[in-house]
């Protein structure tokens, strides 16, 4: 099945950066198919990658394709990844990223904007959404609820990568991704923080129990932090971020947000 049509967009965020981006309008219903439980057409939602990912990937395309049955979708790469500019500094500028596509988003038209990130895009989407406000719902699928976690060998793997100049090299050969050198300074508010200031904007925690990153205590701490409304989905079976996740799960998301907007 061919994936709903989108278009090219260059964003740019407050601090100059160019962010590659693409909006995918709404999708109408079919007649005899099962209709969005709400009208989509003010409905923006924003899709934020995980660490080395980018909207072009097929199974972030694949998620775009099934959100946009509940609202047209804003999908980019985070700064340092793809075809956009800059460094990335693994969650923490990237909240202004979130805000650029947010930002479109209105500027397009769409009245209510939730945010869906994966992994490092759960932790970002947590921080812009409790850190800049501006969004109208939250989505945090496979994300960290603190820094420097090094408890899987995956973990172990991200922090070569990050901390290494070899590492960083073969990110940026084999994943077109382009990491920022040194530590952060200072160290950005944690994920786990950041959620108790989400409020009262919704916030959705989707974590499954075979996460071989990030362990479901994370999804627990995210949702101890939170403060009401929040909800926790813990997905038997499901993986890591936008590769492990079907389009089952992903509807399931589609109809939680537009169950918040009507």
């Amino acid at each position: 099945m061919p994936f709903a049509p989108s278009f090219p967009v260059m964003l740019r965020t407050e601090d100059g950066v160019r962010i590659d981006a693409s909006h995918t309008p709404a999708r109408v219903p079919t007649a005899g198919a099962d209709p969005a439980p709400s009208g989509p057409l003010d409905v923006g939602i924003v899709v934020a990658h995980g660490f080395t990912g980018s909207w072009r990937e097929r199974a972030a395309r694949r998620i775009v394709h099934v959100l946009s049955r509940y609202g047209g979708v804003v999908a980019f790469d985070f700064r340092g990844h793809g075809r956009s500019g800059g460094l990335t500094t693994v969650g923490d500028a990237e909240i202004l990223d979130v805000a650029a596509a947010v930002r479109h988003a209105r500027v397009v038209g769409y009245s209510k904007v939730a945010v869906v990130g994966f992994s490092m895009g759960a932790a970002v989407a947590v921080r812009h959404a409790g850190l800049m406000r501006g969004v109208d719902a939250v989505v945090a699928v496979s994300g960290p609820a603190r820094w420097y976690y090094r408890g899987t060998r995956p973990m172990r793997q991200v922090h070569w990568a990050i901390e290494r100049r070899a590492g960083r090299l073969a990110a940026r050969l084999v994943k077109r991704t382009r990491i920022a050198p040194g530590a952060w300074n200072p160290i950005p508010m944690p994920p786990h923080e950041a959620a108790g200031l989400v409020t009262p904007v919704p916030l959705l925690i989707v974590h499954g129990d075979a996460d071989g990153f990030f362990p479901v205590d994370h999804a627990h701490q995210l949702y101890d932090g939170a403060r009401e409304p929040k909800e926790l989905w813990i997905e038997p079976g499901y993986g890591h971020a936008e590769t492990a996740a079907t389009p089952e799960l992903i509807d399931k998301i589609g109809k939680w947000i537009s169950a918040n907007f009507s």
